[in-house]
């Protein structure tokens, strides 16, 4: 089973060839540097970056996989949740590709492809063995049963899952506002480090000390609420920041607003104490949320952008250990920011259950897609 996966539901233009889980090929354009200098994505300018890419990266990923559009048995697309003018340019092309060589549809929703994504596999792994959607044995993964937990961590998006099996998914918390990996970004922007930040934040944060500085933990005492919440923590760190400036000298004659600047390690030192916090939070919950849960769920399947941060996969091993719970990341991190690859993958569990889309003219983007 070869699919064709498309994915433009934000600023990076993705197409993968998937042949069941192996990732046959995973061409990823990104459009970040366009978009720098706005602080972040400009709608417009990224569906014109997409529409103007997407048949080179289509042309790539299928000379990579080193296959033919005879050989596609299925054509997958992101249609939500993401940036509604950039998805139409996926799905349009989708669309295309589908009528002109008589190629069946699936849609998929891009939370699902990160909540899956520690399933794909190499190119070159063996050959999974895919008994049911409730049993899965395959090479590296050994054996996964469920229900089991999801957590996915990304720039739009921060939920804790209950996957009851594949394809049935009831969500335990939610952000309230910003996304995990929303809330690193801004601190990165506040910190002057550029957009996208969150990987420059976490490479900062390195080098400083997470308990220079306090920030409140979001939610401390209140974790049995069960739900996410970062608008505070960065209303905090704004302050903190400007508080820290306006004691240091000044440094530049043309500071209008008479307030020095930071120097590189106080950047360290706050970039290590706002991640520390962050990531606090996420984990406080999630740890209260799976304390309710029988013992006998065993895994935690994490993806989305920021599961590829060193840190929070350490603190996630951390608190698993707690619970005797195996935690199962992408094999490479290039899976964790938006990428088809997963796409592909979570299209295949639905050609599993023969989920195909019958009516393709009417296949609409649907920006705020729930799992």
């Amino acid at each position: 089973m070869k699919i064709l996966a498309i994915d433009t539901s934000c600023d990076e233009t993705s197409v993968a060839v998937t042949g069941g889980l192996n990732i046959l090929s995973n061409v990823i354009w990104s459009q970040a540097s366009l978009h720098a200098k706005f602080g972040g994505v400009y709608p417009s300018l990224a569906k014109r970056a997409h529409e103007e890419r997407i048949g080179w990266v289509i042309n790539k990923a299928m000379t990579n996989a080193k296959c033919q559009m005879k050989n596609i048995n299925a054509i997958a697309v992101t249609i939500g949740p993401g940036l509604a003018i950039a998805l139409e340019v996926g799905i349009k092309k989708a669309k295309e590709l589908s009528a002109k060589y008589n190629i069946p549809l699936i849609t998929v929703n891009h939370l699902e492809g990160h909540l899956l994504s520690p399933f794909a596999q190499p190119k070159n792994s063996k050959k999974q063995n895919i008994q049911n959607s409730k049993k899965i044995i395959n090479s590296t993964l050994s054996k996964v049963t469920f229900p089991s937990f999801g957590l996915v961590v990304s720039g739009g998006n921060t939920q804790l899952i209950l996957v009851k099996e594949i394809g049935k998914y009831k969500i335990l918390a939610e952000t309230q506002d910003d996304a995990l990996g929303e809330a690193l970004d801004k601190g990165a922007r506040m910190l002057g480090l550029g957009y996208p930040g969150g990987a420059i934040l976490e490479h900062m944060a390195e080098k400083g000390g997470a308990k220079v500085y306090q920030l409140p933990i979001p939610m401390s005492g209140k974790e049995k609420e069960h739900y996410f919440s970062y608008s505070g923590l960065k209303t905090a760190m704004y302050r903190l920041i400007q508080e820290q400036t306006a004691k240091n000298p000044i440094r530049k004659p043309s500071a209008s607003n008479g307030a020095g600047e930071l120097t590189k390690q106080q950047i360290y030192d706050l970039a290590a104490s706002y991640q520390n916090v962050a990531f606090e939070h996420i984990t406080r919950v999630t740890s209260s949320i799976i304390s309710h849960y029988p013992s006998t769920i065993s895994y935690l399947l994490v993806g989305g952008g920021v599961a590829a941060n060193s840190e929070l996969r350490k603190r996630i091993r951390k608190m698993c250990r707690k619970f005797n719970i195996i935690p199962l990341f992408p094999y490479s991190k290039k899976l964790c920011t938006d990428n088809a690859a997963m796409i592909g993958v979570a299209a295949y569990f639905k050609t599993q259950r023969k989920e195909f889309s019958e009516v393709i003219t009417k296949l609409e983007r649907i920006p705020r897609y729930k799992i």
